[in-house]
């Protein structure tokens, strides 16, 4: 059975030098990144600052800024691609960012998207060394030995910034600021703050759809608390309670104005994303996707490897349940990782919607928290080459990230 952790934060001075290594790491990995970008695409003749700004749902996220809601696209075949799919909180800011300065919106979405990352790598750094920071601690020790909280932290975080999609961290998208407020959502919860979890999390539920997950978390983490602290004094239940009363405001709150805005009522959104061909089908299209790839060859290759892609997230999500993740955390991961798989369209964006999912990297931050520490940093070194040519290529390449 799985623990939720929700210790008070030890009272720590230097909070921010104490993430510096993963923080000064994750920025090394991130530089790396853009300045392979800017060889390839300027070997190209692309610019990649509009590459990273100025595509996909960056120019949606930069439209709505601008303008507004309000715009469709209705494509040939009569589909109709709506603004209403994204979220507000990114054009929120987008919007507030060029009004008080000399950015445009497609600049703000690029600031953004640099300052939440760096937000994310502390958030994360910070989930994972609270959690594995109280080792050898009586019935709260953990079957992981070597290195302490401290370089876990360093590593998981180091791994979210070389992951192949990487590149988005650094994208005027939504990714980042999610998973930003997503890490520093768990922190609260792991640590007791109730009602920072709950503002929180109705934040992180006006910048993606995927923000039930964090709602799913706080509120399993807080009718497991309520559970196993039934004498806690009233002010503390109090504020478990105003936690998940505020959790799903955020995305609650941005589905029904859209289904009174769109006149379908509380499904409205749901057929906004049906003009995008988009939805949930408990994974039948992308299994379906799978098995096309084995009719010919070499695309079966292409079959195999989204095959040992998706075989390698449910193991790691195994893993991190026989290691005894906190609840909040398991919960939260596994929410995005079934929403990301059992999407029922965009295939070739599924390894972006996992991006928010780093506590799934755990097992492999525990794993070289281990060896000795120059083995580490070559294999996450040689993987941050090539996450960086690859993010290159990807991001150069027709189709959306």
């Amino acid at each position: 059975m799985t623990e939720l952790v929700t210790r008070a934060a030890p009272a720590r001075t230097g909070i921010l030098r104490r993430a510096a290594p993963a923080l000064l790491g994750y920025a090394a990995v991130r530089t790396l990144g853009l300045l392979v970008l800017a060889v390839w695409s300027a070997a190209r003749g692309k610019s990649a600052y509009t590459l990273l700004t100025a595509r996909w749902d960056a120019l949606w996220y930069a439209g709505i800024a601008e303008r507004g809601y309000g715009h469709e696209v209705r494509l040939p075949n009569g589909d109709i691609h709506s603004d209403l799919a994204f979220f507000p909180l990114l054009p929120w800011l987008e919007r507030l960012l060029a009004a008080v300065g000399p950015l445009s919106c497609a600049d703000a979405g690029f600031v953004v998207g640099l300052v939440a990352s760096l937000a994310a790598a502390w958030g994360i750094f910070a989930v994972v060394d609270h959690v594995y920071g109280h080792q050898g601690e009586g019935r709260e020790a953990r079957p992981w030995k070597g290195g302490g909280g401290r370089r876990v932290g360093v590593w998981a975080v180091l791994l979210w910034a070389v992951l192949p999609v990487g590149i988005v961290q650094s994208m005027a998208y939504s990714e980042s600021l999610f998973t930003a407020l997503a890490a520093w959502t768990l922190y609260a919860v792991l640590t007791g703050r109730w009602v920072t979890a709950g503002a929180l999390a109705l934040a992180a539920g006006l910048t993606r759809p995927v923000g039930l997950a964090l709602v799913a978390a706080v509120w399993a983490a807080a009718v497991a608390s309520f559970v196993r602290d039934r004498g806690a004094p009233a002010p503390d239940r109090a504020r478990r309670a105003i936690g998940m009363l505020l959790a799903p405001l955020g995305a609650a709150g941005y589905v029904l104005w859209v289904g009174h805005r769109t006149g379908k009522g509380p499904l409205g959104y749901l057929a906004v994303q049906a003009g995008w061909r988009n939805g949930f089908d408990g994974g039948y299209a992308f299994a379906r996707f799978v098995a096309e790839k084995f009719t010919s060859f070499p695309s079966a290759l292409a079959g195999l490897g989204l095959i040992a892609g998706v075989a390698a997230v449910i193991l790691l999500y195994v893993i991190g349940v026989r290691q005894r993740q906190p609840l909040p955390l398991l919960v939260y991961s596994g929410v995005v990782t079934v929403l990301a798989l059992c999407a029922s369209s965009y295939f070739g964006s599924k390894p972006r919607l996992l991006l928010p999912a780093f506590p799934l990297l755990l097992p492999l931050a525990l794993a070289l928290a281990r060896p000795r520490l120059v083995r580490s940093a070559l294999v996450v070194g040689g993987v941050a080459v090539a996450s960086a040519v690859y993010g290159a290529f990807w991001l150069n390449g027709s189709g959306p990230p």
